[in-house]
């Protein structure tokens, strides 16, 4: 990768993300390895890649029902006015909840879309709802909630399985 985060990747570069989003904990030796690098210049393009921000961070994959949370709520959330005050304020109280892994401005019928995880649909109602509720930006908000999970917090398609 070059200096500058506004040039594209090149094809090593999506190698390197394409391993490390499948394993953040591979040791550099067999990254550099899988990517056709030796060690150093390999860990020079990660460092790269961290410092324009590319790679945003590393986190461990949890089993959301082994760690007690088996309720995955996805609310759609209008707002009452599209006044950006308003929306920024909807923005900063949903981000505050522990309990929200992702928030998405969506366009259609809702005006967000926010994903929620709690132990069950009490925890959603106590801790979610009545502080979303108590938002005046808040037109309403409509619940679905995931019956079974198939995939969550997948790998970005980054072109091609690697195999170039």
């Amino acid at each position: 990768m070059s200096n500058s985060a506004n040039q594209s990747l090149d094809a090593i570069d999506l190698k390197i993300l394409r391993e490390i989003q499948n394993d953040a904990r591979i040791p550099n030796l067999t990254l550099a390895d899988r990517v056709g690098l030796s060690p150093s210049p390999c860990s020079r393009r990660v460092r790269l890649l961290e410092e324009a921000g590319v790679i945003e961070g590393y986190r461990a994959v949890l089993n959301r029902a082994a760690v007690g949370l088996g309720l995955t709520v996805f609310a759609g959330v209008r707002v009452e006015r599209h006044a950006q005050d308003q929306a920024d304020a909807f923005v900063n109280a949903v981000l505050a909840l522990p309990e929200v892994v992702a928030c998405h401005l969506v366009s259609g019928d809702v005006d967000f879309l926010v994903e929620v995880v709690v132990p069950d649909m009490a925890t959603y109602e106590a801790t979610v709802l009545r502080q979303l509720l108590s938002l005046t930006a808040i037109r309403d908000i409509r619940s679905s909630f995931a019956m079974r999970s198939y995939l969550a917090g997948g790998a970005l398609p980054l072109g091609g399985s690697g195999a170039s």
